[in-house]
């Protein structure tokens, strides 16, 4: 029976069991030498939840598996923004979302003040690829920037070869109709009837940005590369191909009850699923996570055929969470730990093949610099992030002390310890894109969560007297984020105290008066 979606308070104790285990029987963990490539390989929408390597027993993932078998599981990463555009430029850059100036789903990725890891190992010779998803959103460049990678295979590029190579699915097959989110029902768009997409294995976007990205390893196997992997998958409508169908029993699943704090909070595109529809749903997700674990497992494959296993830093990354019925809702777009926390898997080359896990808080733009580190370069100066190698290489067990995370189109940033987490939002709106709630704005939120003893996030505790010293130093964390690291720090309205300088940061810097 598919249990409910790992507890958090089970799956950090899991975490931290195993770094012990692996810190005390590994010996040597890690080769000094620098790795000579490097693949970084992006979920989107995955959750913790649903992998087997964080402890879910009944996902099949065992390509994924076992890359967290060979390297090292962290347990507490989180993105810097539950948003694809803006988690993933953020992610390429080693910078904050309001820092790349991409903190909103449409926002363009400027080349300008803006210098990715592509464009760095570009400079240094390296071989550069980006394949599938990039969430770039030039759309209005008549000549878009490749922001460092000279190859570029992308899902327009797909659309060509579907049309012309595409096989046709039997009309007796029942498919999933066209995606239209807000459009149709959220059952419909989520896929709560558990349809395949109209294609067979082996002609869907997961098998074909696996094969271009075989290809490209196999054509610079002598040279220095840096291949950037983007899935759609398990993004809603969480595709699958015909071959799929069937795979995980929705009467087997075992809904997460949430809490009586959500309620004000569901979204109404949500309110109308039926228990049924919310199973269906997840079976689907679940669907198509195996399904994108197989064409993961292509790339790995290819990468032990060549040879390249010992000097290849493998990356696998989730661009944000997701909720399963979480907090009794359907989305990323939140600071709950399920939506802003996600899968963070790193291989670095001759690492003990060991199954171990780190437990230490990071953040995504954590990444950008350790694959400098890694490779043998100094960090960017422009990156605001800071390198993972010593905790690859077992030198210190230590990290950082907070995280950050903004979602400024809901006007909101989260700061996070090990073991609290503080919660802002300016509550100008109704939640944003497409998810409102129908209760209209809410004005200035403030939330504290202790997740040492209340991991589910169930209870508010920002107005309790005895926490006024945590609280105050999470504020005061995240103000001196925003005014070291924003673009427009220094027009920051004089006189403006705490919180309404908070209010005055979470705007979108993309919507900004600019001097």
């Amino acid at each position: 029976m598919i249990k409910e979606l790992l507890i958090s308070s089970v799956a950090c104790s899991l975490c931290l069991l195993s770094f012990i285990s692996c810190t005390q029987n590994s010996g040597k963990l890690f080769s000094e030498d620098p790795v000579q490539n490097v693949i970084v390989i992006i979920g989107d929408d995955h959750s913790t939840k649903v992998l087997g390597s964080y402890g879910n027993e009944i996902i099949q993932t065992p390509n994924l598996d076992q890359l967290a078998s060979e390297g090292l599981r962290f347990c507490n990463a989180y993105s810097n923004a539950p948003l694809c555009s803006a988690s993933r430029q953020s992610i390429l850059t080693g910078k904050y979302p309001h820092s790349t100036g991409v903190t909103l789903l449409r926002s363009p990725f400027r080349d300008e003040g803006n210098t990715t890891v592509a464009e760095i190992l570009r400079n240094k010779g390296f071989r550069t690829g980006m394949i599938g998803k990039a969430h770039f959103n030039n759309y209005l460049d008549s000549v878009p920037p490749d922001h460092g990678f000279e190859y570029i295979w992308s899902h327009r590029d797909y659309v060509r070869w579907f049309a012309e190579n595409g096989r046709t699915v039997a009309d007796s097959v029942s498919v999933r109709p066209e995606w239209k989110p807000f459009q149709d029902p959220a059952r419909i768009w989520l896929n709560a009837d558990m349809r395949p997409g109209a294609f067979h294995e082996g002609d869907g976007t997961a098998d074909l940005v696996a094969k271009k990205a075989v290809e490209f390893i196999q054509s610079h196997s002598t040279e220095r590369f840096c291949l950037w992997v983007g899935f759609d998958q398990p993004h809603s409508p969480f595709d699958f191909p015909v071959e799929y169908s069937g795979k995980y029993d929705p009467d087997d699943i075992i809904l997460p009850a949430g809490s009586m704090e959500d309620d004000r909070w569901i979204p109404s595109v949500f309110r109308e699923l039926s228990d049924e529809d919310k199973k269906g749903i997840i079976a689907s997700y679940y669907t198509s996570v195996e399904y994108m674990d197989h064409a993961v497992g292509k790339i790995l494959d290819t990468v032990e055929e060549m040879g390249l296993s010992g000097e290849t830093l493998i990356i696998y990354i989730g661009d944000q969470g997701y909720l399963l019925n979480d907090h009794k809702r359907f989305e990323k777009h939140t600071m709950w730990e399920y939506s802003i926390k996600a899968p963070l898997i790193i291989k670095a080359g001759n690492a003990s093949r060991k199954k171990c896990a780190n437990n230490n808080i990071t953040e995504f733009i954590d990444l950008a610099p350790t694959i400098l580190d890694l490779l043998g370069f100094k960090s960017h100066h422009e990156m605001q992030g800071k390198s993972l190698a010593p905790q690859i290489k077992r030198r210190k067990s230590h990290h950082k002390e907070f995280v950050f995370a903004e979602f400024l189109c809901d006007n909101k940033a989260m700061v996070a310890t090990a073991e609290w987490k503080y919660i802002f939002a300016s509550g100008k709106s109704d939640l944003g894109q497409g998810y409102a709630t129908g209760y209209g704005p809410s004005g200035i939120i403030h939330k504290l969560y202790h997740l040492k003893n209340d991991p589910g996030e169930t209870t508010n505790v920002a107005s309790d007297a005895g926490n006024s010293e945590i609280l105050n130093i999470l504020q005061e964390q995240m103000l001196k984020i925003f005014k070291e690291t924003h673009p427009y720090a220094d027009q920051l309205p004089e006189g403006l105290n705490r919180e309404k300088s908070l209010v005055w940061f979470c705007d979108p810097p993309e919507e900004m008066v600019r001097k």
